[in-house]
């Protein structure tokens, strides 16, 4: 290592680099995979974003904005369900019948195997 350090220093560091960073990516992969492994079809609750529930049900988010008439994160950032409902003026319960419904709307359009 000594050696190779001492003949190749840039190419050595670039190794370095690189290593460094892909094992950044896996380790990332890889809990985010055993946290998601846990988390389907997951019940909405008032403190999930759009992006969360479209993730746990794996459906398109912005098909659950289209459909439920949310504002989409690119308009607003990512709001939670809560958030959603206090700026329209209205219970988050009423939101969350909204999204339930759409989930269920989008499930029963799945392609069946």
């Amino acid at each position: 290592m000594k050696d190779l350090w001492k003949s190749h220093p840039l190419a050595f560091s670039g190794f370095l680099v690189a290593a460094s960073v892909t094992l950044f990516f896996l380790v990332r992969i890889c809990i985010s995979a055993v946290y998601w492994a846990g988390h389907h079809d997951e019940s909405v609750k008032p403190w999930m974003t759009v992006g969360y529930i479209a993730n746990s049900w794996h459906l398109d988010p912005a098909r659950i904005d289209l459909l439920t008439g949310l504002p989409s994160p690119k308009d607003h950032g990512p709001w939670t369900l809560s958030q959603i409902a206090k700026a329209r003026g209205v219970e988050v319960s009423a939101i969350i019948k909204q999204v339930n419904d759409t989930i269920a709307t989008l499930e029963s359009q799945k392609v069946q195997p």
